[in-house]
């Protein structure tokens, strides 16, 4: 016990020197000072960074529906505590040290909580940030690294990850999706992309970083025991929005435990099939009630009818797994068309008619997933 207290004694000494001698001056009074800082050597310094990140801030605080001058702010003093004597002796202290000076300094107290968040999550099941100031922050700057590391040719490549781009994009996921912020992931990277100066970043870079970010989703749903092809029924609807993305997935892996998710999966799977050898140029229409006309046909049209408009009502409202669930009960009708129509008719207008609807059923349940991507058992 002595002996640790010898040690740490001076250390703690050390501490309280660097504090009072950093709290005189202002974190403000450093941000010039980060231009002597270089981020990335083709992405310049410390401060031309922050400079993105205070627009990228805004721009997503905008969006969230946050105070835009509170995530600017924050985004202006984000990296100041690196200069400060503190965190150069105790690296462990970045961010920490900078909510400590900016309550000195007398800022807004969610400023201060967002210089200590904007590093939350560090890892795989850490604490997220607990303000929405604190979460524009640690979007911005992970946008901005994601966008500009990829943007230069240097993306991770098997084990070798120098920039912890792998942990920043599930952090911008998790933060999307666990506190449920309503954003577009592409409009969000392309908002980080347009900060830097034309010539810096490659072209379509944040299409990369898109691809590889969405990725990370599937180790996710692996980790909650999610079959991968329920992700890839989601995905097939290139969707951008991760908290989206999260309620579809949720959404397809409920309706495979229901009973009729095999038939309507085969089903599906089976229309789409028909649908893709048509010519490009096949002109689809409308249903004619006129040119139903057998009764299973019949039957299958009306059931759908009825059901889109539960399901269009549970759609408006997010409510996926609802959706899913009411159109499962076009399980029967469906089995019944197939069992007693001919898609391929001899006549034309009935022929087409019959593809019209083919068409329609798809639709419907694209508007959540392609389940025909799903390999249910029975």
């Amino acid at each position: 016990m002595a002996g640790n207290e010898r040690v740490i004694r001076p250390r703690l000494s050390d501490a309280a020197f660097f504090f009072e001698t950093d709290k005189k001056t202002r974190l403000e009074e450093r941000v010039a000072r980060l231009e002597s800082v270089v981020f990335q050597q083709k992405l310049g310094t410390l401060l031309e960074k922050t400079q993105r990140v205070v627009r990228v801030a805004a721009g997503l605080a905008e969006r969230m529906g946050s105070p835009v001058a509170l995530a600017e702010r924050a985004a202006l003093l984000s990296k100041t505590d690196l200069l400060t004597e503190m965190v150069l002796e105790f690296a462990d202290m970045q961010g920490i040290a900078g909510s400590y000076y900016a309550l000195h300094d007398g800022e807004d107290k969610d400023v201060a909580a967002a210089l200590a968040q904007q590093y939350w999550p560090k890892f795989a099941g850490d604490r997220l940030p607990e303000n929405p100031t604190a979460s524009a922050l640690g979007l911005a700057d992970r946008l901005d690294t994601l966008v500009g590391i990829f943007g230069i040719g240097q993306p991770p490549t098997g084990s070798r990850d120098p920039f912890a781009l792998r942990r920043a994009s599930l952090a911008v996921l998790r933060i999307m999706v666990e506190q449920e912020l309503d954003l577009d992931l592409r409009d969000c990277l392309e908002l980080a992309a347009a900060q830097y100066p034309a010539g810096v970043i490659a072209a379509g870079s944040t299409a990369q970083v898109f691809d590889y970010m969405v990725e990370r989703f599937r180790a996710w749903y692996e980790e909650e025991s999610i079959p991968a092809e329920v992700f890839k029924a989601v995905s097939a609807r290139n969707l951008s929005q991760p908290l989206d993305i999260q309620r579809r997935v949720h959404a397809v892996h409920a309706f495979t435990a229901l009973p009729e998710a095999p038939a309507l999966a085969a089903a599906n799977k089976r229309v789409a099939n028909i649908l893709d050898k048509l010519d490009a140029s096949h002109p689809f229409g409308e249903v004619s009630t006129d040119l139903l006309v057998e009764p299973q046909e019949k039957a299958l049209s009306a059931r759908m009818e009825a059901l889109a408009a539960v399901a269009n009502g549970h759609l408006e409202q997010g409510e996926y797994t609802d959706a899913l669930a009411c159109l499962a009960g076009l399980k029967e009708p469906i089995d019944a068309f197939f069992d007693g129509v001919m898609v391929n008719a001899d006549d034309p207008a009935l022929r087409n008619n019959r593809l019209n609807l083919l068409k329609d059923l798809r639709e419907l349940f694209l508007q959540v997933a392609d389940i025909s991507q799903l390999v249910v058992g029975k």
